[in-house]
Parts: C-alpha cells; structure tokens; sequence
C-alpha cells in the first residue's frame, strides 16, 4: 500500500472513531451507533449480518476445510462519571490525543479491527475471516456477542480487542458474584435473646478473607473472594435474624465458576446463591501460533485482572487492541492516534498469514 494511500486509510478510521464516540451507546441502548456502522459498512460495498445491535461480516464465502478466525470489539459505552471536564460526547483532537467517551474502551480496537479485517480479507489468508462489533459487553448482556455465537459456527481462534497496551493477554480471570444468606433467630436487644445473625456472618467474611483455593498460576495468581456488601436488620432494638452478604470471585484460569461455587457451598454452613456462571476465566497455551508469533514481535503475555467478553466465548481467545485499561472508565477518557496506527500495523502483522495452530 502506497504511504498516501495509508494516510487516507487511516484518516478514515480516525474520523470513524468520532463519528462512535458523537453518538450515545450505553449498553443497551447501542442502536443509533449499531445503525451508524451498518450504513458505514454499506457505503464501502459491505452488507453487515445484524442481530438486536450486533453486526458481523465474513471477509469471503465460507470455506468449511478452514478454520475460522474471528475479530471482535464492543461498541458500547458505560455511562460517564460527573468529574469529565471534556465533553464526553464531543470528539476532541489536540495533538496526538484523542479524548471523548468510549475513544480507549473500546472504540479504538473496534476501529483498529475494521482496518485490520479490510486488509487482511484484500489477501488470501489460510483461515476464514469474521469480524463481529457486539453490544452489551460493559454489562456482559445476553443481547451481546453471546447472542450471535450460533450464527457464526465454530470458530478456532477469537482476538477479543481491548485497550491492553497490545500486549497479549493470555489469561482473565472470570466472574462470579455470590449472595450468601446467614441465618440466626429474632429476639429483643435489651435481653438475651436469639441468635445474631451479623455475629455468625463475621466468621464467614473471615472465612472469605482467608480461605485459600489450592491453585495459583504465575499469570493470574490465586482465586481472589471479596465480600463487598452487607445487609442485616430491621431496627435497632431487634436481634437480625438474617444477614445477606455479595460476595464477588475472581476466577483463575485454573477453575471453572461452577467448581469455585460447589466448592463454596461445600464448605460453609449458610446457603450460597450464585447469579450466574456466565463468565468463565480463559486461557490461551503460550506453544498457540499466534502467541509464538506475538512473542517474535516482542509482544509482552501477561494475565488480565479485568473481565471482558472472552469470558462468554467458548472457544480459544487472545485479548489485544490499543490503548491503556487504566483509562477505561475514568473522567476524560482518551486514546492517541500513535496508539491506533500502531494497533493497526501488529494486528496486520500477527494476523497476515497466520496458521491456525
């Protein structure tokens, strides 16, 4: 591609991006942006597959001897804090600097693929191409990528674009919120009456604080349980006999939600209520090619504390897409074009040519 050229290209994925980041698309609420993007797709010869607010397009004809690579960002925002001095909304320039809503988390991966996915489908690749740009991932919604893994088939590999610096997230840790119910007996304050239940629940936050899962990994560490809310009593001269507590799990790559919570359940003596095994952790072996591949580029592995929706994805994913995750959800949110030319340009390179293996 001539360097002229290259610049047009890359000027239209700026501009792109401001378009994303001038429209409202809170979870949930992404249809102005999803019919934004499926006209954008439109305008350049391609006609999106769409489901709810989800698109996604295949680079050629399926070829069912291939494996298949899928591409995928989110175009949904969560909703800004009160301290933005910048307009969330207005797209901003100054410099290099890009700030608006949505420009790090994710917007600059989802314009970064969709450069990605037009050059590679313009070469014969040994793997078939899908890019998908899904909803609901800031609130890992059922109307999300989820949603759409049935229409798209098996699929081998998933790179999963979010702002990590490119570097290569391996692992991430997985999800699961608990609501934990202590039970005592009611009785009068002024007496000494029943069982409080606020006194039992303190031998089961300590039982949280301290309880050890057996494996720890080097990429993630040890599963990590915090509880983070408490609920007990109805006034105060009366004895709570019930104490509810939230606990939130942060899954290794080790165990399954399922395994963290049987183990839980098997362990205490109160009931243990998950609300969802939906976002498992994941793991990519570091002997995958296009792991070997990101290492010869000097792409640094490391394990993601943060959740994403490789979480809901059953098959083997890589997280990678420009930015800086300690951006997402701040106050004047930012990304810098440098940040996306050179997403761009390691995509191309990881991905070109790429067997799947």
């Amino acid at each position: 591609m001539e360097k002229n050229t290259m610049a047009a290209s890359e000027a239209q994925y700026i501009a792109l991006l401001k378009q994303m980041i001038s429209i409202q698309s809170f979870s949930r609420d992404e249809k102005e942006v999803a019919d934004m993007l499926e006209g954008w797709f439109v305008s350049r010869g391609i006609c999106p597959n769409r489901k709810g607010n989800n698109l996604w397009m295949w680079g050629s004809e399926r070829d069912a001897a291939k494996p298949t690579l899928l591409l995928n960002s989110h175009l949904d925002t969560v909703k800004p804090g009160n301290n933005w001095t910048a307009e969330p909304f207005t797209p901003a320039v100054d410099g290099d600097k890009l700030t608006g809503l949505g420009s790090n988390d994710a917007g600059a991966s989802v314009v970064s693929l969709i450069e990605t996915f037009f050059r590679l489908r313009s070469v014969p690749q040994a793997y078939n191409l899908v890019l998908a740009i899904t909803a609901e991932e800031e609130v890992s919604g059922l109307n999300g990528v989820s949603s759409i893994l049935e229409e798209l088939g098996t699929i081998d590999l998933g790179i999963v674009g979010e702002p990590t610096g490119m570097n290569m997230a391996v692992a991430e840790r997985g999800l699961l919120v608990l609501d934990c119910y202590v039970a005592g007996q009611t009785g009068h304050a002024a007496r000494n009456e029943g069982v409080n239940a606020i006194y039992k629940a303190l031998a089961a936050i300590e039982w949280f604080r301290n309880h050890p899962f057996d494996k720890a990994t080097d990429l993630l560490g040890p599963v990590k349980m915090s509880v983070t809310m408490i609920n007990a009593g109805t006034q105060h001269n009366v004895v709570p006999d019930k104490c509810h507590m939230v606990v939130d799990c942060r899954i290794n790559e080790c165990y399954s939600n399922v395994e963290v919570f049987e183990k839980t359940r098997d362990s205490v003596d109160f009931e243990v209520v998950p609300r969802s095994f939906r976002l498992n952790s994941s793991n990519i072996p570091l002997s995958h090619s296009v792991v070997k591949r990101g290492l010869t580029l000097g792409l640094k592995p490391y394990g993601s504390p943060t959740s994403s929706d490789m979480g809901l994805m059953p098959f083997t994913t890589l997280k990678i897409g420009p930015g800086d995750s300690a951006r997402s959800h701040t106050p004047d949110e930012y990304i810098l074009i440098s940040e996306i030319e050179k997403g761009i340009e390691i995509y191309w390179q990881l991905l070109n040519g790429l067997e799947l293996k």
